[in-house]
């Protein structure tokens, strides 16, 4: 099957294709992508998730961009795995503010096992509300993963950051090669992969291009690509870097959605430095889903009534569950 465009589902780009993309001139770009887009989904819904930190702060990681990391000094204070009823509270919160998906993030190399029962508890009763769940745990094995799908998790988040190139840049506690191996897992037990990156921490064009070719030729594209702009906190190593430029960032946007068409493209991280304009741009790119709330972890996001009386003046409207409560088979995930 065939989009408009011309362009199949595909698990085969090159380099010199994806380079292209990005070479295109920008209204022939945005073009190519709404048209893939609304091959595909929706023109004016956006799915909205709402990200909540579980467990802040104390990660052994070395990520240059984390604030959470134990190796930098940026005033976060640690703190616990929260209790249950706080994380539920949370969730009531989000999904009577309009969110259909409710993200736990806990700061974590790889979770223990005494913890991720509790976590596995709170995903059930998440799922209960009638919200899709999702979580980002850190790297994951057979067992760990095994847990998750048994509670039911609907999906998995755990970026690749960047490109293999320049992966080693940014992280050197884990291998390109160990988030892969978990993505994987997540992959055959069944659950939605959720994976994306981040843009401004000094990549390349072509840094970016390697990344989303890595994702597109996965053996099943991520079923949420989340393409985060560098939130800069002081006291970490990636603070004082040089800003993307905001038609860079719409570009990447489009390129995921060319490469990916059935996938939801979430704009997430660093929407709170985005103009209006901005994010109208990464919309008509292509971009239909976000993070909604005023925190996402430990860094700032658009407050509610911002971001409702944004969707209004762009005739945007929240996209329906699709499978909240159930089964996350993959059919029913667009």
């Amino acid at each position: 099957m065939s989009d408009p465009s011309g362009t199949d589902v595909r698990h085969d780009w090159t380099m010199d294709e994806v380079r292209a993309l990005f070479g295109l001139p920008f209204s022939d770009l945005l073009f190519q992508a709404q048209t893939v887009h609304r091959r595909y989904h929706d023109a004016n819904a956006v799915q909205v998730s709402t990200l909540l930190s579980i467990k802040t702060g104390a990660c052994p990681e070395d990520c240059k961009y984390c604030p959470q990391s134990v190796r930098y000094d940026t005033g976060l204070e640690r703190e616990p795995l929260m209790e249950k009823e706080r994380v539920l509270e949370a969730a009531r919160t989000a999904r009577d503010a309009g969110a259909t998906r409710f993200c736990m993030g806990a700061a974590w190399r790889s979770p223990r096992g005494r913890d991720l029962v509790r976590v596995a508890e709170m995903i059930r009763d998440v799922k209960a509300m009638g919200l899709e769940t999702c979580a980002t745990l850190g790297m994951l094995d057979d067992e760990q993963t095994r847990t998750l799908r048994e509670a039911g998790l609907d999906y998995y988040n755990h970026n690749l950051d960047t490109s293999e190139e320049f992966y080693g840049e940014v992280i050197t506690t884990r291998t390109y090669q160990d988030r892969l191996d978990t993505l994987e897992r997540v992959r055959k037990a069944g659950m939605n992969v959720c994976c994306g990156g981040i843009l401004g921490m000094g990549e390349s064009t072509t840094d970016r291009a390697s990344l989303l070719r890595t994702l597109a030729n996965l053996p099943e594209h991520p079923q949420s690509v989340p393409i985060n702009q560098l939130v800069q906190v002081p006291g970490t190593p990636l603070d004082g870097a040089e800003p993307v430029e905001p038609i860079d960032f719409v570009r990447t946007i489009a390129v995921a959605r060319i490469l990916m068409p059935r996938s939801h493209v979430r704009l997430s991280a660093g929407r709170a430095e985005m103009s209006d304009e901005t994010q109208a741009l990464c919309f008509l790119a292509g971009a239909n889903s976000i993070f909604y709330g005023e925190r996402l972890l430990t860094t700032g996001n658009p407050d509610v009534d911002n971001d409702r009386e944004l969707f209004r003046r762009l005739g945007l409207r929240f996209e329906e569950p699709r499978c909240a409560g159930a089964d996350p088979g993959r059919a029913t995930v667009a």
